[in-house]
């Protein structure tokens, strides 16, 4: 893990800015996120966390995430940010995500950027693995936190032990 500083960070924070804005669109009931993909400093995908397109009536959330274990199970019924904006680059052109850089964040009730909290997440991270995407960033207390996919992957893991 290393923080983005100087150049990287101002670079960074633009992208977390996006991911912001698309967690505003987020329609989950406990927890708004989005995700920005970004290769050569572009945006190529990106992801809100919501229940599957056209299923915005079948909400069965059945925890807060206050009651979870541990030991994560997802037994919401949305897609996580990182999934949706994986499988769109998946779906539409598979060779922009690998070497990729994943970008994470967390909004809170007044739509500004919290603490992402540290990695857990073992769909995620295997999907990220999976598609060959490099990098996932995440906002922790004062920095911008770069993990290494494999990394990610591992505290995830971790974590949930």
């Amino acid at each position: 893990m290393f923080r983005l500083e100087w150049e990287e960070k101002i670079a960074g924070m633009n992208f977390l800015e996006e991911a912001r804005k698309l967690a505003l669109k987020a329609t989950c009931s406990r927890s708004r996120c989005g995700s920005v993909i970004v290769r050569d400093w572009e945006i190529v995908w990106v992801g809100f966390n919501s229940p599957s397109y056209g299923l915005e009536s079948q909400r069965r959330c059945h925890f807060e995430k206050s009651e979870y274990h541990k030991k994560v199970t997802d037994k919401t019924c949305c897609i996580h940010a990182e999934q949706r904006a994986i499988m769109d680059g998946l779906a539409r052109n598979p060779q922009k995500l690998t070497g990729s850089r994943l970008y994470f964040v967390r909004v809170g009730d007044d739509g500004n950027i919290k603490n992402s909290g540290e990695p857990y997440c073992t769909i995620c991270s295997k999907m990220s693995l999976d598609s060959w995407i490099s990098e996932f960033v995440l906002v922790q207390k004062d920095w911008i936190c770069v993990y290494e996919t494999w990394e990610y992957n591992d505290l995830s893991y971790k974590y949930t032990e």
